[in-house]
């Protein structure tokens, strides 16, 4: 677990390389999708935190609303903006929709409303460990879930920014915005897009200094803190500002926090079936037994 490449930042915390041990879990193979999230809705009649606060963040090319709606900008990121009315169901404000878009992975969402959908699903929100073991597909210490090149043979393999950030997007990999859930390729877990379209709440706290003492069985991270660790990218990230859609790069934000770039996927107990084929498989592989015996 980390950057085997010295290239993160230092203030993110991806070093040292560490080795981790995991108890065996079940991931989702894409983000949660839009429709996915309706119906945890319409079932439930759950409104998010943006649609209770009236505003949430959208990337300023992909606003829909009108000037009034528009609320400002920060300082330190002014390619967003705050747009009254954006939620799920408008990711750019007023005007827009989910047309076309149900396989696309629910944005706007905050790491609350991540948690109540995990609570209808019966699942949770992976650890930040157990999202980057899943999300490298079994390629240790690599670059990206599908090697250490970011293009392969000419095609791109994730959605992220081409072109001048924040003002140009050539569009490269076929997309503005958010792309659905099966775009490219899977890794060699079955995983989509680990790399790239949103990033993804995981359950952990926070902590840039936590790879120094967290524990080498299941770490779940800090016992308390401020913002809630963030994995993947999206996007937006660009080698010029954030070369973050490194499988081992790392951010953050507030629980509270929504914006058009975020999703999340979930994870649960691996069925019964399948843990004692693991196991079996386990035995099997110490024992010298071959795999058509398995």
């Amino acid at each position: 677990m980390g950057d085997a490449f010295g290239e993160g930042l230092p203030e993110d915390g991806e070093q040292p390389v560490h080795d981790v041990a995991l108890a065996a879990f079940a991931i989702d193979a894409t983000c949660v999708t839009n429709d996915a999230f309706a119906a945890f809705v319409a079932d439930t009649g759950y409104v998010t935190e943006a649609q209770r606060f009236g505003y949430s963040a959208v990337f300023h090319l992909l606003v829909t609303a009108t000037d009034n709606d528009v609320l400002g900008a920060p300082d330190d990121a002014p390619w967003w903006r705050g747009v009254r009315d954006a939620h799920w169901r408008q990711p750019g404000g007023a005007g827009s929709n989910l047309d076309g878009r149900g396989d696309h992975p629910v944005v706007h969402v905050s790491h609350h409303d991540a948690l109540a959908y995990c609570a209808w699903a019966g699942r949770r929100l992976p650890s930040e460990a157990e999202w980057e073991c899943a999300a490298r597909g079994g390629l240790a210490c690599a670059r990206y879930p599908w090697g250490d090149d970011l293009v392969v043979d000419g095609a791109h393999r994730c959605n992220i920014w081409q072109g001048d950030f924040p003002m140009r997007n050539t569009t490269e990999d076929g997309h503005v915005g958010t792309a659905p859930v099966k775009c490219y390729a899977p890794n060699g877990y079955g995983l989509w897009q680990t790399s790239g379209n949103v990033w993804e709440w995981c359950a952990d706290w926070y902590d840039a200094a936590y790879y120094r003492h967290s524990p080498a069985c299941d770490p779940r991270g800090p016992a308390h803190g401020e913002r809630r660790v963030l994995r993947g990218g999206s996007y937006l990230c660009h080698d010029s500002y954030c070369n973050r859609y490194r499988v081992a790069a790392r951010s953050s934000n507030t629980p509270d926090s929504s914006s058009g770039n975020v999703g999340f996927r979930t994870v649960g107990a691996v069925p019964h079936f399948v843990a004692q084929s693991i196991v079996q498989s386990r035995t099997s592989a110490t024992s010298g037994t071959s795999g058509s015996e398995r």
